[in-house]
């Protein structure tokens, strides 16, 4: 029992660090209509500059803070400079400009502080309690805590704010947005500003459980599209449930089932967006669209 509760709690910290990644790439497909392949790059260079921070003598919870402010007027300036140019043309060629910027974010961070690994302290204190055998870390609960209050807050912003409403009404028909008053590119911007600002809390989760290297979020970044996928685009809830999902199973799948184990558990994400998709394309939690014709 101590050993599969373990598991359980292990699979849900580490999906909560997927599901920071999927909601920050769900709330830009909220804003914009565009995946956010970027995602985890941002993210990396958050983390950075929290840590520059913190060499500073910057106390970690207020280098944190600091460093989600600047990563909002970050993601706004990404937008306005490089991503708005491409959002009115095709949509794949958006795609391929996000996966630029995640390779040029990445040699950045790369160039500035090299590829050494870099320790990167923890908000959440470092002992553990001990629950019928298994040894549980406050870090862990607190990762497990933080992805709920996100999670929390963007199905209020999206489904109860005017600014949410908006950021729905852009990404869906910018061009009836504008006729109605909204005004597109600034809400644009927003949503890529709070995008990066999640990614920036989602860097400095994954930081102190890894080493802070360039490519610290890529196979994160990985398990986070997959998230997207099962949970649905439009779906903060989705996101997170199928990310704490995948966590569990591939943790047990390890375990329990000889034939996958450790090797072979990164398998277990694709075979699930596998089955959903041919039964549900639209995700465990997306809402099936329709267009008339």
């Amino acid at each position: 029992m101590g050993t599969f509760i373990q598991l359980i709690v292990d699979g849900l910290s580490s999906g909560s660090i997927y599901a920071a990644l999927a909601l920050a790439i769900v709330l830009v497909n909220q804003a914009t209509g565009l995946i956010n392949f970027a995602q985890g790059g941002m993210a990396v260079l958050s983390a950075y500059i929290a840590y520059v921070f913190v060499q500073l003598g910057v106390p970690i919870i207020l280098a944190i803070m600091i460093t989600v402010v600047v990563s909002f007027f970050l993601g706004g300036l990404i937008e306005r400079l490089l991503v708005r140019r491409f959002e009115r043309g095709d949509p794949d060629t958006a795609v391929v400009v996000t996966i630029g910027i995640l390779t040029l974010v990445t040699g950045i961070c790369a160039w500035l502080w090299g590829f050494n690994n870099r320790e990167f302290p923890s908000m959440f204190p470092l002992s553990s309690v001990n629950v019928l055998g298994a040894v549980i870390s406050w870090r862990s609960l607190g990762t497990i805590f933080t992805i709920v209050v996100i999670m929390l807050v963007l199905q209020v912003l999206f489904l109860k704010t005017k600014l949410g409403l908006a950021l729905r009404a852009v990404a869906i028909n910018p061009e009836s947005s504008a006729f109605s008053g909204l005004p597109v590119g600034r809400l644009l911007m927003v949503g890529w500003g709070l995008a990066a600002a999640l990614g920036a809390i989602a860097g400095t989760l994954v930081a102190p459980r890894l080493t802070l290297t360039p490519g610290m979020l890529d196979t994160a970044l990985v398990y986070a599209l997959a998230a997207v996928i099962l949970g649905g685009l439009s779906s903060p809830l989705g996101a997170v449930v199928a990310a704490w999902s995948i966590g569990v199973l591939e943790n047990l799948a390890a375990v329990y089932v000889p034939l996958v184990g450790y090797d072979l558990k990164i398998a277990v994400p694709f075979v699930l967006i596998f089955v959903i998709l041919i039964f549900r394309p639209q995700g465990l939690f997306g809402r099936k669209v329709v267009e008339r014709v």
